[in-house]
């Protein structure tokens, strides 16, 4: 039975295997549909600590991977974890290898869930590409702290769709650097809390756009977004919204599907509940990164929480084994 199973392969997924590989128990970790995480969907990251000048974020996380490597985590590339039984003294992972077509199964006497949560997008038509990692540079990121203080943002009008406090938030943050933030609800009235819209609403720089929804993004020569096409949720009548950037703000679904079954609980949104650090509902099971973080969801928050996981880990296979 191997020690430590790891899920997701983020950042709170790859500090968790970098501690745990440096305590010898030889973590295996299963990268799953996205490697690297979100962050491999976003170009320049200038918030994380020990870059200076920035790095770019596919690299940042393949630095992490051969961190995670040099030290004797096992890397399964492209397999996503399907199920988890608990088994006499563990679990039992069962996995499908999406390069080979293949499944497979192992048993372990604990297991780290960092499956992140994805950003959700608008659905329309001509979005993909900008979720391929040089959306933040084309003007369509998912995080207005990750993103929002590139230079092609600044003193620029930039626009925020949502209408809850994440979406406030967001366009608060963004009057930092554009000259205005249209802040864009499908409704006639804000979903956020009464001190969070108040605040967004009585910004100079924040304007709202009532009823309306974005039914297309607009771009130059260079792919970059120029305006967005806006739809009227009342009247039906469409116009155009001249942007440099949009920040979408409608929400997070958590990577947790996979564990129906487990007993791990779960909140009404889905995420991970956790206690005593990265303690799951099950024992043996623990939790970090934004499968658990209805908050902050930061790169280092992330790697923050991976370190704690796996501690968490090393001394419950100590408990188990005296």
């Amino acid at each position: 039975m191997h020690n430590v199973a790891i899920i997701g392969s983020g950042p709170a997924g790859y500090t968790a295997a970098i501690y745990n590989a440096r305590a010898n128990l030889a973590p295996i970790l299963f990268t799953g549909e996205q490697t690297g995480g979100q962050l491999t969907t976003t170009t320049d990251v200038e918030n994380y600590p020990g870059f200076p000048e920035g790095i770019m974020g596919p690299e940042l996380m393949t630095r992490f991977e051969q961190q995670a490597t040099r030290f004797g985590t096992e890397v399964k590339m492209g397999c996503k974890v399907t199920q988890i039984d608990k088994i006499d003294g563990g679990f039992k992972l069962h996995w499908e290898d999406m390069y080979m077509g293949t499944n497979d199964s192992a048993e372990f006497k604990t297991v780290i869930i960092a499956t992140g949560a994805s950003a959700r997008h608008l659905g329309i038509d001509g979005e993909a590409p900008f979720f391929d990692g040089s959306g933040s540079r084309m003007g369509v990121t998912a995080c207005a702290t990750c993103d929002g203080a590139l230079p092609i943002y600044r003193d620029q009008e930039v626009c925020v769709v949502g209408g809850g406090d994440t979406a406030c938030e967001e366009a608060m943050f963004m009057t930092r650097f554009a000259s205005k933030v249209h802040l864009i609800h499908r409704r006639d009235q804000l979903r956020a809390s009464k001190i969070m819209g108040d605040r967004a609403l009585a910004h100079e720089k924040i304007e709202p756009v009532w009823n309306n929804t974005v039914t297309e993004y607009i771009v130059d020569d260079k792919n970059c977004v120029s305006a967005v096409k806006l739809k009227d949720t009342q009247s039906g009548d469409e116009s155009e919204l001249p942007v440099k950037g949009v920040f979408l703000a409608i929400g997070h679904v958590p990577n947790t599907k996979f564990l129906e079954g487990t007993g791990v609980e779960l909140d009404d949104a889905g995420y991970v509940e956790v206690k005593e650090g990265c303690k799951t509902s099950v024992p043996g099971l623990f939790a970090a990164g934004d499968v658990r973080d209805t908050v902050y969801r930061q790169a280092v928050t992330a790697a923050g929480m991976g370190c704690m996981a796996a501690i968490e880990t090393e001394r419950y296979i100590e408990a188990l084994e005296n």
